[in-house]
C-alpha cells in the first residue's frame, strides 16, 4: 500500500529538509582559518535520530538516505558509507518506535546512544579495513560523545519549536491506522 500523507506531515518533512541543509552549510562556512583543535557535535545525525524517534513518518528512509548521501558528497566522506550507517540506525530506531514510546527518555537517550557508538565504530572499522584516512580517534570520539551530549537540546529545541513529540498511544492517522 502506498504511504499516503497529508499535508501537515509533507510540511513536517520539508522543515527536516530545509534543518538539515542549514546545518550543513553552517558547518561548510569557514569561521575561522585555524584548525580546529575540537570536533563540534554532529547536529544533523542528532536531528535525523530524534526526528526518527520522535515521529518516524516525518523522516522516511528516502529522505534521509537521500540527506545524508548529500552530507557524504558535500563533506568529502567516502560516499555512500556514513549514508548506509545512518539508513541502519534509523531503521532501528524506527523498528523500536512504540517501545521510544512508553520509555523514559534517558532510556530512548541511551538506546540512541548505543546506536551511535556501533555506527561510528562500524565506520571506522570500515575505513580500517579499506585503508582510508580517517580523522584521529580522539576527535571521532569526542564528535561521539558530544552528538550523544546535545541529543536532549535537540530533542527539546525539536519538541517545541518545531512540534516533533512522540504521538499519543490511541492517535489515528487520517487513513485510520495508529501511528
Amino acid at each position: 500500500m502506498a504511504d499516503v500523507a497529508d499535508a501537515a506531515t509533507w510540511a513536517k518533512r520539508a522543515v527536516f529538509v530545509l534543518l538539515a541543509c542549514v546545518i550543513a552549510v553552517a558547518q561548510l562556512v569557514p569561521l575561522d582559518l585555524e584548525p580546529a583543535t575540537w570536533a563540534a557535535p554532529d547536529l544533523l545525525l542528532a536531528m535525523m535520530c530524534v526526528w526518527v524517534a520522535r515521529r518516524p513518518d516525518y523522516a522516511p528512509v528516502y529522505i534521509i538516505a537521500a540527506v545524508f548521501f548529500a552530507a557524504d558528497l558535500f563533506f568529502q566522506r567516502p560516499p555512500g558509507l556514513w549514508a548506509a550507517l545512518v539508513v541502519l540506525l534509523s531503521e532501528a530506531i524506527r523498528n523500536r518506535h512504540r517501545d521510544l514510546r512508553s520509555m523514559t527518555f534517558v532510556a530512548e537517550w541511551a538506546f540512541v546512544a548505543l546506536g551511535l557508538v556501533a555506527i561510528t565504530l562500524a565506520n571506522r572499522f570500515v575505513l580500517a579495513i579499506v585503508m582510508t584516512p580517517q580523522a584521529p580517534l580522539g576527535l571521532t570520539m569526542m564528535q561521539l560523545g558530544g552528538t550523544i551530549v546535545v541529543y536532549p537540546l535537540v530533542a527539546l529545541v525539536a519538541h517545541y519549536l518545531f512540534g516533533v513529540a512522540h504521538p499519543a498511544p490511541g492517535d489515528m492517522r487520517k487513513i485510520g491506522q495508529r501511528s
